[in-house]
């Protein structure tokens, strides 16, 4: 799915939690759209010099979120781009408005199996070094899903080939474009 005739009007920005495929479809997707794609968290440990497992065990969760809302801040005003970010990201207020205002937001909603199969591929997830990754996830689902849910679009995200969830996501592009009679600007 290479080469879409999809343009979007502005950035287009990825939330959800983690294991969601955030990163995974943002960069199917950027390639598709012909845009760049960012990943906050990436931006977010070369802004720091260090790594976000790091910055939370140093300096703790609301300095992380301080400094992951000026990245996001800074990143949003760059030209239309796929923009990942981390799963906490859109919980914070300001952040969320300044994705609203500046952005289209899709959250990537998977359910509790398909996030624990993910997130068991990789052991750098800070939240999840809490206790039990089972339980965590549940309580973040409990706590994050209605939040996620003023996101623009919703798009849910189930195990299987990337491109599957690629497709939904740009044809729920497509239908919002349409909808809102929403047409590209270049940069």
């Amino acid at each position: 799915m290479t080469g879409s005739t999809l343009h979007v009007p502005k950035t287009i920005v990825l939330v959800g939690l983690m294991g969601a495929g955030k990163s995974s479809i943002g960069r199917r997707l950027a390639q598709t759209l012909m845009l760049p794609f960012v990943d906050a968290d990436t931006e977010i440990e070369s802004a720091a010099g260090t790594s976000i497992d790091e910055i939370f065990a140093r300096d703790g969760e609301a300095a992380f979120r301080n400094g992951e809302r000026r990245v996001i801040a800074r990143l949003l005003e760059n030209p239309t781009q796929i923009l990942a970010t981390g799963g906490g990201a859109f919980m914070d207020p300001e952040t969320r408005a300044l994705i609203r205002d500046h952005a289209i937001s899709v959250w990537l909603r998977a359910d509790l199996e398909v996030l624990l199969t993910r997130v068991a591929r990789r052991n750098n997830r800070p939240l999840l070094k809490t206790g039990d990754p089972r339980v965590v996830l549940a309580r973040l689902i409990d706590e994050r899903y209605p939040i996620y849910a003023e996101a623009d679009l919703t798009v849910d995200t189930v195990d299987g080939p990337p491109e599957a969830t690629l497709a939904r996501v740009v044809s729920t592009l497509e239908q919002y474009v349409a909808q809102t009679g929403a047409t590209h600007e270049p940069a």
